[in-house]
């Protein structure tokens, strides 16, 4: 599993326990940002997050791997089945920024304030703007509220603004076309990242291949779809043996 950027492996704790009911799970911080993983070299292009997730799989001595992966995670994840398929039994891509569709111009204007300005009440705003369907609801409010939390916290141990972010990328019609990893890509209806119909329609025209799901739900799928996200991962997983409900 990998997260999100600014998301330790945390992130996943709706849905992990599911997870490690049917397969054995491992769960990442990702390299140069918040949580426990260490850097030794600053990553500066998308291919140095490609290197350091292979050196991971190959530090655990992992072969055939089931990548699921949230958003910034899931750019990451793309670019290595592109890189490493031969690695890659299945790749599950839940909410990625770009990737498919260039972000739109309000978005990444907010997104470089927001990466910038140390300010409690602008990160909840952006936080509260970018997780509409979370907001909506006391308990899920709450799951935003210690995000704003964390955020501030781990500004504060890891010098959060100097970091040179790498900003995700949209893949090419060949490279969607070529990806031979049996992949599945999930995205909530209400995503600000780009429009979820238009991104599975693209997929659709360049890569027939990837089979694609829309949910009520903004960016945070976990968070507002966890049954949803659970149900449609375990049966791309495992098609025959997982039960599922339309």
């Amino acid at each position: 599993l990998i997260p999100g950027d600014s998301e330790t492996s945390l992130s996943w704790i709706p849905v992990i326990e599911a997870l490690a009911s049917e397969h054995r799970v491992y769960a990442l911080d990702h390299i140069y940002d918040m949580g426990r993983s260490i850097y030794r070299i600053e990553p500066r292009r998308p291919s140095d997050f490609v290197r350091w997730l292979d050196e991971v799989f190959d530090e655990l001595q992992l072969l055939d791997v089931r990548l699921v992966a949230h958003s910034y995670g899931a750019w990451m994840a793309a670019l290595y089945a592109l890189e490493f398929p031969e690695r890659l039994e299945k790749l599950v891509l839940l909410s990625p920024p770009a990737t498919v569709l260039r972000a739109p111009l309000g978005l990444t204007a907010r997104a470089i304030v927001y990466g910038t300005v140390p300010s409690r009440s602008y990160i909840r705003r952006y936080l509260y703007w970018y997780a509409p369907d979370c907001v909506r609801d006391d308990v899920t409010r709450a799951t935003i509220d210690e995000m704003v939390d964390e955020e501030l916290l781990g500004r504060r141990c890891f010098t959060f603004v100097k970091r040179k972010f790498v900003r995700p990328t949209v893949l090419s019609d060949e490279e969607w076309g070529r990806l031979a990893v049996p992949t599945l890509y999930l995205v909530g209806r209400n995503d600000v990242s780009y429009s979820a119909e238009q991104a599975v329609q693209r997929l659709a025209a360049v890569a027939p291949q990837i089979k694609t799901e829309i949910t009520d739900g903004d960016h945070h799928l976990t968070i507002t779809r966890p049954d949803w996200v659970i149900q449609h991962v375990l049966r791309f997983l495992d098609p025959v043996e997982t039960p599922f409900d339309s």
